[in-house]
């Protein structure tokens, strides 16, 4: 038996645990795990000149609120970015024409364009 102390939410337990059997070495699995976590891209620069728009945080986009081509008002959304698990609107900065440079499903970090707009 080998004893430990271990704090669950700051309150603190002694356990007793058995050792069943020999060590035997650990072996990493031959397969790569099933799910693996993409990092984060910067968004791809679209050529035009515009107003961007900028994720404040990093995070996944969810929707575009718009399609390419649409005329959008200023303060209007045009991005859903989930961050920490909570929905996030993106409005736009500016009024005018809007060009997307993410879709859907796309990780960006924090300060990557999503969109221009003209």
């Amino acid at each position: 038996m080998r004893k430990f102390n271990v704090t669950v939410n700051g309150k603190s337990y002694s356990v007793n645990v058995e050792e069943v059997g020999e060590s035997a070495p650990v072996q990493a699995p031959a397969t790569a795990p099933a799910s693996v976590a993409t990092a984060p891209v910067a968004a791809k620069p679209v050529k035009g000149d515009g107003t961007p728009v900028t994720a404040p945080m990093p995070g996944l986009i969810l929707d575009l609120a718009h399609k390419d081509g649409d005329t959008v008002k200023e303060g209007e959304k045009v991005v859903v970015l989930e961050a920490m698990k909570m929905e996030n609107d993106i409005n736009a900065s500016a009024g005018g024409t809007i060009t997307y440079v993410v879709k859907k499903g796309d990780n960006v970090d924090t300060g990557a364009i999503l969109a221009y707009i003209n």
